[in-house]
C-alpha cells in the first residue's frame, strides 16, 4: 500500500521480537518456579536431589549432596557407550530414569528428594520419576 519503503522491514523485526520475547518469557517464568522450589528442597547425605533437567532434544539427571555440593549419581541421553536414537521423547526419559535408580542405589542412596527443576510434573518428567521408583528409589 505504501510502495514499499521501511515498513515491510519493520513488520519482520517486531513479529520476530515478539516470539523471542516469548521464548524469554517461557525461561524466566521457569527460573522463578525453580528458584521457589529450591528454597524448600535440600538434598542431605541421608537424602539427596535428584535433579532433573529437559531440552528439546535430551533429559539429564544428577543425585546432588547440597552440604557438600558433590554430585553422587548421574545419567542422561547423552552419554557415551548409550546410543539413543531420539533423546526427546518418553523412552528415553524411562531408560535415564531406570539408569539413574541403579546407578544411585549402586552408590548407596536409597530415599531422595525429587526436584523437578521448575518444569512441570507432566509427560517426560513424570515418566522419568515413575521409572525411577520403579528401579528403586524412594521419594
Amino acid at each position: 500500500m505504501f510502495g514499499g519503503g521501511p515498513w515491510p522491514a519493520l513488520a519482520h523485526e517486531s513479529i520476530q521480537a515478539t516470539v523471542m520475547n516469548r521464548i524469554e518469557l517461557k525461561s524466566h517464568q521457569r527460573t522463578r518456579r525453580k528458584k521457589g522450589l529450591r528454597k524448600r528442597i535440600f538434598g542431605v547425605p541421608d537424602r539427596p536431589r535428584l535433579s532433573v533437567f529437559r531440552s528439546a532434544k535430551h533429559i539429564y539427571a544428577q543425585v546432588i549432596d547440597d552440604l557438600s555440593g558433590k554430585t553422587i549419581a548421574s545419567a542422561s541421553t547423552i552419554e557415551k557407550g548409550k546410543k539413543v536414537d531420539k533423546g526427546g521423547n518418553k523412552a528415553a526419559a524411562e531408560a535415564v530414569g531406570a539408569n539413574i535408580a541403579k546407578r544411585a542405589i549402586d552408590a548407596g542412596v536409597a530415599q531422595i528428594v525429587f526436584d523437578r527443576n521448575g518444569f512441570r510434573y507432566h509427560g517426560r518428567i513424570k515418566i522419568l520419576a515413575d521409572a525411577a521408583r520403579k528401579g528403586g528409589l524412594k521419594f
